[in-house]
């Protein structure tokens, strides 16, 4: 589903009365596309035979706009045209006392039948809240809702209009694959959407799901899911809250050629929801609908997509808050090498001054900011900023902030000792403070490095992985449970003892999961993306003349 895209069941003329109103409210516009058999290869670009709108009364939206957030966490939406793209603003990110970088959002079309499309915003900490998108100024309106504990799902979707009511739905699932359904009440405030009922399992087989309103011409909602090996499923509406999905079945192959696959509403005016895929340099293609669950052949859309950090509507699970790496100077100095969603970094910025006799480490943000922490021990207090956050930290020789390891919603800190134990601290989600230390491991000094920023096995929740002395490169899959947030190491390669400097940075590939950096002895980076199973894939040369750094955290 795509951002500002009517999203209902409604089918007739009134259906497409309330769709033209949200022309000013809407989607990405191109051109339309050829037939394709399926399943079929994701580039397969034969056939002739033109897209047929049967069933329903076509949409006729006209789709001109298309919302996502840059890597600094600014809102954008980008017109199909050649205009320039203009910001949509919901909080100030120049407001320090408000500033927000959402963890997802998510545009599930008009949810009370007013004409009026609108949004809702994910905090890593768990808080979803609603407002209505459009407003004179063509920014989002006031909160009319907000809702948490959202925190416990890897992914939040919406599908389109499940129940044949007319109003538009949510499902949200689990780290263990569990869907849920949320039906909306057909209002915006007080109670929009009903509990969540669980109408599925098995769902972690995917690692995109993509909500595509209604691509059968039935007037019900539609999902389309890939598994990490490309293979696209689709998912077809019943209208029947209790199972709301028939059993999907398969209609393409190679779709792991992307890193997102995004729900776009009708952009062709045939009255059905169509797909994008936008490549790791950036360059999209867009696939339309043929009425029966099957798309067209792909046809050639825009570039330069790396600079969205996050789509509105994008499939895959949305990532943590640490998408740079810092290089550590010999004096002290701290140089930013942030992610440009393309696997490689940009850099080098000059950023904060490091500890010179102290720890300092880069975690994954401890706040709703979406930002990388970075952390320094001094006189046995630890400091994120300016500003005192915890004591009795001379103790360690090595600290990781892997994201959110307790499944609250909250940036966790690991801590391992001289011993080699390891201690779990709890964030408060505000930065300022952490909870009592617990252990959690022991026999951790084995490791040259330890590191986490976020899911690397395609669950959704933080991940670790340690380097033994003789290379072996472990993984350690985070379980979501404070009392024992890691699993058992599991190992997933060697000879990484080439490396004298490893760091971790989240949605390095613009997909949303953990890759990891090192550098060798000739100062050569490299990077190491994953496949979203936990395993890596082969390593790339990004970069060189990182010997002239310390350390890269």
């Amino acid at each position: 589903m795509h951002p500002f895209a009517l999203k209902s069941g409604h089918t007739g003329r009134a259906h497409a009365k309330r769709a033209r109103r949200l022309a000013a409210c809407t989607a990405l516009a191109l051109s339309a596309g050829i037939l394709l058999a399926a399943p079929a290869s994701a580039d397969d670009a034969k056939g002739a035979d033109a897209p047929k709108a049967v069933g329903s009364t076509p949409r006729n939206i006209s789709s001109d706009n298309i919302l996502y957030q840059n890597r600094e966490g600014y809102l954008y939406l980008s017109p199909g045209t050649k205009a320039p793209d203009y910001p949509f603003v919901i909080n100030n990110p120049d407001d320090p006392a408000n500033y927000v970088v959402y963890k997802d959002v998510i545009a599930p079309g008009d949810l009370q039948g007013d004409g009026e499309p609108e949004i809702l915003t994910l905090t890593a900490s768990g808080t979803l809240t609603l407002r209505t998108c459009f407003s004179p100024d063509r920014n989002a309106g006031p909160p009319t809702w907000s809702g948490n504990g959202w925190q416990k799902y890897n992914k939040v979707v919406a599908p389109g209009d499940l129940t044949g009511d007319g109003h538009n739905d949510l499902v949200a699932r689990t780290p263990s694959g569990d869907l849920y359904l949320y039906v909306s009440t057909g209002r915006i405030e007080g109670q929009p959407f009903e509990p969540g009922v669980k109408v599925a399992s098995g769902w972690q087989a995917y690692d995109q799901i993509v909500g595509m309103n209604d691509a059968t011409d039935d007037g019900i909602g539609d999902v389309v899911t890939r598994t990490p090996a490309g293979d696209l499923y689709f998912h077809e509406g019943t209208g029947d809250p209790s199972e709301p999905f028939k059993a999907p079945f398969k209609i393409g192959y190679g779709y792991d050629t992307y890193n997102q696959l995004v729900g776009l509403d009708d952009v062709n005016g045939d009255g059905r929801g169509d797909l994008m895929g936008r490549k790791t340099n950036g360059d999209t293609y867009i696939y339309h609908s043929l009425g029966d669950g099957r798309v067209q052949a792909r046809i050639t859309g825009k570039s330069g997509w790396q600079k969205a950090s996050l789509f509105a509507g994008a499939g895959g699970n949305p990532d943590s808050g640490k998408r740079n790496v810092i290089a550590a100077a010999p004096e002290g100095t701290g140089y930013v090498y942030e992610s440009l969603n393309n696997g490689e970094l940009y850099g080098a910025s000059e950023g904060p001054s490091l500890s010179r006799d102290g720890l300092s480490r880069n975690a994954s943000s401890l706040n709703d900011d979406g930002k990388s922490d970075v952390l320094r021990v001094e006189d046995d207090d630890l400091y994120l900023g300016y500003n005192k956050i915890s004591a009795g930290w001379g103790v360690y020789d090595d600290i990781v902030g892997p994201g959110d390891l307790s499944g609250d919603g909250a940036g966790d800190l690991l801590a391992r000792d001289t011993k080699g134990d390891l201690f779990l601290y709890q964030g408060n989600g505000q930065g300022t403070a952490l909870a009592a230390k617990v252990k959690v491991g022991y026999g951790y000094g084995t490791y040259r490095f330890i590191v986490g920023a976020g899911d690397l096995t395609g669950d959704g929740r933080a991940d670790v992985v340690a380097i033994a002395k003789d290379g072996t490169l472990y993984r350690y899959e985070g379980t979501g449970k404070a009392s024992a947030p890691l699993k058992a190491r599991v190992k997933i390669g060697s000879g990484f003892d080439i490396y004298n400097k490893f760091a971790a940075v989240d949605n390095l590939n613009g997909d949303g999961r953990t890759g990891l950096v090192g550098v060798n002895g000739y100062g050569d980076l490299y990077r190491y993306a994953s496949t979203g199973t936990g395993e890596l894939s082969k390593r790339v040369l990004i970069d060189s003349d990182f010997n002239k750094y310390k350390a890269l955290y």
